[in-house]
């Protein structure tokens, strides 16, 4: 540096937790081998590798509370961790206020706090503080630990599955506040999660977990990926598999909003080169035509749809129609609806008011969350299982048998010889999976289809969805894997149904702003004979108006969306050589859309007026 320029102050780096040739055994197997790490001030290290290789088990060697067999791990005396484990350690018992107050970390309470304050109102906003931890319900009670967690003032934050029982919204609060957390260069955050949206936006580095061994990568989940695929594709053919599994999802990376937000350390025209001839994840219009030869024209039409639970309207004057190939995610927030959505569709569940038609055609399969449905053959054998099924299905051209769909799923020939209760929670929901696939289906509904799953093995159930051509409906609030198998995606907001063309973004936009709004009501309530509320400036009898035109134009956003997907299935079956008629159905699907458009704009400039 020149005596003239300015000095700029660089960040101090200081290490935080070594681990130096660490060994571990269980009886039957080697967990690690020789493991060398060091964690730093500023490092934000995303975890991931296959169930059962070792993932939370690193965590708790690095946080002490698993001894290695042999090596050493070295915390600095300046180093506060803060560990969130998978299970809890409440007791019913505990009162969910005493236990925020036993956070020992800071020397005052976090109720002084405006930080702290925040974080419990974001995460148990829904939860009374002084119930006890056993009137909780799972998710709750995460949210507790969690909390619990994030109030102490640590310098190492160490998250196992952070984000299960977590809804998109709470998930993308906890991925920025992990972000804001520390300054740059200060603290040091590892967390172990499938959640793959979650890593590239909380992550600047992973450590991938495999064979007693721990690799280090550059960036966050989309920069590990491309540097494993070029990793495997200078390995030996018996890899070419994997590596084409990899290359698959590589491209949806690199297409996709992933690489916008990624910031990998190599050279962009490298990983371009490696997906160059790799085609799109899925073809669409062939899809479409597939699932319309097997469904017909008709799926699923809701007009006015209302569903009451416990005394409560649940779902309200929903207006929507489902076609055949239609691929469709559906968002919300826990307790909104949306399994019980599902149990309207599939029939499962029928409205309180108005009415659903379901095609003569349909065929539903749906994948529940407890796989209540594996009870009955527990006792099987996995291979007597398949062997009731046909011999061979068609899968991308060619005839493939249930024992090799299964090995395709992740499966070894070892583990087609174990019982069904045997099988680990992934595995087992893989199988279920596979089962419901073996029925032949033409609509199939997925509720949280990726719980219990690894990256690899949600990246390989998706391309196995990318196939399929039917209708298909998935509830999940894992956002990658949602964006990635589905191509519309809708949110269920005040009991009704919205499409939301910009995806997650748009509807977590919709969410801040209604959450916004109810806040703002809330806090400015009108005095009783108030002529103008406060919080908007109009009389009552103004915002009655409003609010009944804001439900008109929902309904009017409904029809219209149905007739666009309408017209988009019948140029799917006009004759492709009929030009003059492909012409003017394009032109209607422009009129219809332009039209929902115009209804959308709308609708958000009412809403803004409401809100402000």
């Amino acid at each position: 540096m020149l005596p003239w320029m300015p000095k700029t102050k660089e960040k101090y780096v200081s290490v935080l937790l070594t681990c130096k040739d660490v060994h571990l055994d269980y009886p039957t197997k080697e967990i690690f081998r020789g493991v060398t790490l060091g964690v730093n001030t500023g490092d934000r290290i995303g975890i991931v590798g296959l169930n059962g290789h070792g993932k939370s088990t690193l965590l708790n060697v690095l946080s002490g509370s698993v001894a290695p067999d042999s090596g050493q791990v070295i915390a600095t005396s300046n180093a506060t961790i803060g560990v969130l484990r998978q299970h809890d350690e409440f007791n019913d018992e505990d009162v969910v206020r005493d236990i925020l107050a036993s956070t020992e970390t800071r020397a005052y309470t976090w109720e002084a706090d405006r930080t702290t304050r925040g974080i419990v109102e974001e995460l148990l906003g829904d939860v009374s503080l002084d119930s006890n931890v056993g009137s909780l319900s799972g998710g709750q009670r995460r949210r507790v630990d969690l909390a619990r967690l994030l109030i102490g003032d640590w310098n190492v934050l160490m998250l196992d599955e952070p984000t299960n029982h977590l809804d998109i919204g709470a998930i993308h609060w906890l991925a920025n506040h992990l972000s804001t957390r520390w300054a740059a260069g200060d603290g040091a955050l590892l967390v172990v999660t499938h959640d793959r949206w979650f890593l590239d936006e909380a992550c600047q580095s992973m450590w991938e977990v495999h064979d007693g061994m721990v690799s280090p990568f550059e960036g966050g989940y989309s920069a590990y990926i491309m540097q494993r695929v070029e990793r495997d594709r200078l390995e030996a053919l018996a890899k070419q598999k994997r590596a084409n599994q990899l290359r698959k999802e590589l491209a949806f990376l690199s297409r996709g909003a992933q690489a916008r937000r990624s910031k990998p350390k190599f050279h962009v025209e490298a990983a371009q080169a490696l997906i160059a001839d790799e085609p799109p994840v899925r073809n669409p219009i062939e899809l479409k035509q597939m699932a319309t030869a097997r469904l017909g024209k008709q799926v699923l039409e809701l007009n006015d749809v209302c569903v009451d639970r416990g005394g409560k309207r649940v779902l309200n004057e929903i207006t929507w129609n489902i076609g055949p190939g239609d691929r469709i995610g559906i968002l919300g927030e826990n307790g909104v609806g949306k399994s019980t959505l599902l149990n309207v569709l599939n029939g499962r569940l029928r409205p309180t008011l108005g009415h659903i038609k379901i095609g003569r055609t349909v065929k539903f399969a749906t994948l529940t969350q407890n796989l209540d449905e594996l009870r009955p053959i527990e006792d099987d054998v996995v291979r007597v299982v398949l062997s009731r099924y046909k011999t061979y299905y068609k899968v991308d051209g060619r005839n493939l048998s249930p024992s090799a769909m299964l090995e395709r799923l992740g499966f070894s020939r070892d583990e087609l010889n174990a019982r069904v209760k045997d099988l680990s929670g992934g595995q087992r929901r893989r199988f279920q999976l596979l089962l419901i696939l073996l029925d032949e289906p033409n609509v199939l509904v997925l509720d949280e289809p990726g719980n219990d799953l690894d990256t690899d093995m949600l990246a390989i159930t998706e391309d196995l969805l990318d196939t399929w051509p039917g209708t298909l409906i998935v509830v999940s609030h894992d956002r990658y894997f949602i964006e990635r198998v589905t191509d519309d995606q809708y949110a269920i907001l005040g009991g009704r149904v919205f499409h939301v063309p910009g995806g997650v973004d748009e509807y977590l936009k919709r969410l801040e702003r209604e959450k916004s709004m109810a806040a703002t009501a809330e806090s400015k309530p009108a005095a009783p004979h108030q002529q103008k509320e406060a919080t908007a400036g109009f009389s009552n009898a103004e915002l009655r108006e409003m609010k009944k035109q804001l439900r008109s134009l929902e309904r009017k956003m409904n029809t219209q969306q149905s007739k666009v997907d309408k017209k988009k299935a019948e140029l799917q079956e006009c004759d492709p050589f009929d030009y003059a008629a492909l012409g003017a159905i394009q032109q209607e699907i422009q009129q219809a859309q332009d039209n929902l458009d115009a209804l959308e704009l709308e609708w958000l400039e009412l809403s803004e007026k409401l809100e402000g």
